[in-house]
């Protein structure tokens, strides 16, 4: 198995700003699978591919030739984003054979997420490997290496308490707005996507007892779904202005690739408002709300930079698991290196005996 061969390329919330990396992610797969079938078949060949984006990573794992190196990995976020590879690569860290793959299983444990030991990270894992198998750019290695990653991330949240009173960078957000407005249970609250992270944040708003909470999603029919389950209000999208209006803070977390709420809306949308104040916490990478609108007064705007975790009430006991979790991610490592020697004895001993191990 060549573990030797795998590197990894990533930037993430420590190494580059949110305006930064929503550049990476937007055209990922296809450049992705487009320098996949690209790759010719020499000892700097890309052999096996996966990608893994979310809201504070964009990591590119790779099978490379016996010459290979981290070089096209670069090249291949730098052609996604559209930027310079020299400017990409002053952004990212590297890590090569089973530095790799410890990564990775740290990664999916939640250790390295901004919000320690959030959950929604193991399934993003997953999904990545789902994604490279469609897209037939995993191969044997980068399978095996993501299904250790994905045992290992159960692991740590069945035998470890790094999961307990889970957080979410969408229960982070629902904590941020409470700071700035005071009790959420009185305010009128609008999420944007109901996605993943867009159900997570409702079931917090939920948990807060909030009495007002609008939806609105790209498919409408969705939002009218939540709102007839709940008793939500559900606004299409282009009647996005009137429900900015009404609204006292927006959660946003949409996976749309361009802002879906411009500075010159919000400006008309403050005209009208008499002086009430408006919180935008937009966790969706690329952002969904316009910078600019942090100019407008009365207008708060956070982005997914601004929830470092430390409104966190469990951070402190989920800190304490860090060693437990660390067990696990090298005793699933030194599982993979017996393995793989075994392995290599194994196909050692039928070179020297034959075909047919006689």
């Amino acid at each position: 198995m060549l573990i030797n061969r795998i590197v990894c390329v990533g930037v993430n919330f420590r190494t580059a700003p949110v305006e930064y990396r929503e550049q990476l992610g937007s055209d990922l797969p296809g450049v992705c699978e487009r320098a996949h079938a690209a790759s010719n078949g020499d000892g700097t060949a890309i052999r096996e591919l996966a990608w893994l984006s979310t809201c504070n990573r964009v990591e590119l794992y790779a099978v490379v030739g016996e010459n290979g190196g981290t070089a096209p990995m670069v090249a291949i976020l730098a052609d996604a984003a559209r930027l310079n590879p020299g400017d990409v690569a002053g952004h990212t860290y590297r890590h090569h054979g089973y530095e790799a793959v410890r990564h990775l299983c740290r990664v999916a444990s939640g250790l390295d997420s901004m919000v320690l030991g959030e959950p929604q990270i193991l399934g993003q894992v997953a999904q990545a490997l789902t994604d490279a198998r469609s897209s037939r750019t995993a191969g044997p290695v980068l399978d095996r290496v993501f299904r250790r990653a994905v045992r290992t991330g159960r692991r740590a949240r069945t035998e470890t308490a790094i999961g307990r009173n889970p957080a979410s960078m969408s229960s982070v957000a629902v904590a941020l707005a409470g700071s700035v407005v005071g009790a959420l249970r009185e305010r009128r609250v609008l999420v944007l996507g109901l996605g993943e992270m867009g159900s997570v944040t409702l079931k917090a708003l939920r948990a807060r007892q909030v009495r007002e909470i609008a939806v609105a999603n790209r498919t409408h029919a969705r939002a009218e779904h939540a709102a007839a389950r709940w008793g939500y209000r559900a606004y299409p999208m282009d009647e996005l202005a009137a429900a900015l209006e009404w609204a006292d803070v927006v959660l946003s977390s949409t996976s749309c690739p361009h802002p879906l709420v411009n500075g010159e809306v919000v400006r008309d949308v403050v005209a009208r408002r008499d002086g009430r104040s408006l919180v935008f916490v937009d966790i969706a990478v690329p952002r969904d709300i316009d910078p600019a609108v942090r100019e407008l007064p009365g207008v708060h705007l956070f982005d997914a930079d601004d929830l470092s975790g430390n409104l966190d009430d469990g951070l402190a006991a989920r800190r304490n698991e860090i060693p437990r979790v660390e067990g696990i991610v090298a005793e699933e490592i030194a599982r993979l290196e017996r393995a793989v020697r075994e392995e290599r004895g194994y196909a050692h001993a039928g070179a020297i005996r034959g075909p047919f191990g006689l």
